[in-house]
């Protein structure tokens, strides 16, 4: 049994704490932890720690709970550093997207304009994460650091490189994915067996087993026999949709989770040239991101909120307690317990744990986490050709981005705008640029881009 402390950097995002809880509450090895909950937001600071106080009162489990917004505070005795948190928050998505579509961007591998990393998202992402780790370094420095917000791969590229001694990781649940082909398969999914690297939202499923066997051949016959009838109720955008199949059967690696879905930036553009080809293929990115483009006046933390401070309600009615799908405390179990499981994780490249993928690169693999940290698992690689694209539409980008951030360079940041899929000329990229530069709430921003 290990009694540590863990730090939430971003528990506003009442979701997620409550999902943490749920998984502490159910995690005896880790009772009596305490959870310190930060946020610069106090209402929904004290409106997540009300909710989590009273689930852990219901399943009557020994937690200490602590709220605070100020970050150091949370940090002091930290073992643990999680980080979910936002800066633009979703109407700075809102405002750069709408900038795009003015300017004749689509979603569909736009990876740094119509998506949840756009440049000017990163970057206050960027100067957040540098700001978290340097505390951590002179607060916590034993500290391991799991970074759950976004940008995922340029974040963990960038502070693998820059920061050797920080203990961490990137955490994505993408690769869930897999379980959700394995249900639609009609598999167990306690007796699949799967590696799927690749680079944070461009993972592939290369090895695949039920119960020992190999399990293409089942997915195979799915497609050839069942996929058309799956496709007709399946929703728009859907991780086993007919574009997903159809990279599958181009590559011969299946693209899991957010590879080509809307929340892994809808890769690759030609699906979504206009649209009556997303109409082909039963592609919908506005649709899935509705919730950002035109949001209700109640959305899910409203109504979690809600649910804090109403005595009526048994949260655990609401919420039973069963673990969530999330990995993070089963991994802190893992390393405070000294218990080895395999989980997957992102990390940087230092061991060629997926050939093809640059040393110094961030990528997304199964690893082995016990008491003596992280160890990640060499994988066969990825198809020449999914190794190729990786290379142009993933990596290539996030380096021209990482250079413009570093040297605070307007002239790569407009180079990045032209490597995106969208840009026809460069007097597109160019306004696209100066606008979004020029928004009101970008002042920061433009002044380090000179």
């Amino acid at each position: 049994m290990a009694d540590v402390k863990i730090s939430i950097i971003g528990a506003g995002s009442a979701t997620f704490s409550l999902s943490l809880i749920k998984d502490l509450c159910l995690t005896p090895n880790l009772s009596g932890s305490t959870v310190s909950f930060m946020d610069i937001n106090k209402e929904r600071l004290d409106a997540v720690y009300t909710l989590c106080k009273r689930y852990a009162e219901e399943t009557k489990t020994k937690l200490k709970l602590e709220k605070t917004t100020d970050r150091k505070k949370s940090l002091e005795n930290a073992n643990y550093v999680i980080n979910t948190a936002l800066v633009v928050g979703y109407s700075g998505y809102k405002a750069g997207w709408n900038i795009g579509f003015k300017h004749g961007y689509r979603f569909g591998g736009s990876y740094h304009i119509m998506h949840d990393e756009g440049f000017w998202i990163n970057f206050y992402q960027f100067r957040l994460f540098e700001s978290i780790v340097n505390d951590i370094l002179e607060i916590c420095p034993d500290a391991w650091y799991l970074k759950l917000a976004n940008p995922v791969l340029a974040a963990t590229t960038y502070l693998g490189r820059k920061y050797k001694k920080l203990k961490f990781m990137g955490l994505c649940h993408g690769y869930l994915g897999v379980f959700h082909l394995a249900s639609v398969l009609g598999l167990n999914a306690e007796k699949i067996e799967y590696k799927i690297p690749g680079v944070n939202h461009f993972i592939w499923l290369t090895d695949f087993k039920h119960d020992g066997e190999d399990a293409f051949p089942i997915l195979n016959e799915w497609i050839e026999k069942k996929s058309k009838k799956y496709f007709r109720k399946c929703g728009a955008s859907s991780d086993v949709g007919p574009k997903a199949i159809d990279l599958y059967k181009r590559f011969g690696a299946f693209p899991i989770g957010d590879t080509c879905t809307p929340g892994g930036g809808s890769w690759p553009w030609w699906y979504h040239t206009d649209d009556e080809t997303e109409k082909k293929w039963k592609e919908d990115p506005k649709s899935w991101w509705s919730w950002v483009l035109n949001p209700s006046k109640e959305d899910t933390v409203s109504r979690l909120i809600k649910t804090a401070y109403d005595p009526s309600v048994k949260v655990t009615g609401v919420f039973p307690p069963k673990k969530s799908h999330e990995s993070i405390i089963n991994i802190i179990e893992s390393l405070a317990c000294d218990i080895p499981r395999v989980f997957q994780v992102n990390i940087m490249n230092t061991e060629n744990l997926v050939p093809g993928v640059p040393e110094n690169f961030e990528v997304e693999v199964p690893a082995v986490v016990d008491g003596n940290g992280v160890k990640g698992e060499k994988t066969r690689g990825l198809p020449k050709a999914v190794t190729t694209y990786l290379l142009r539409d993933r990596v290539a980008p996030v380096e021209i981005e990482l250079e413009a951030y570093e040297k605070g360079s307007k002239e790569r940041l407009l180079d990045l705008v032209l490597m995106d899929p969208w840009t026809k000329s460069e007097e597109q990229a160019k306004s696209l640029l100066e606008e979004v530069l020029f928004l009101p709430q970008h002042d920061e921003m433009r002044k380090h881009y000179i």
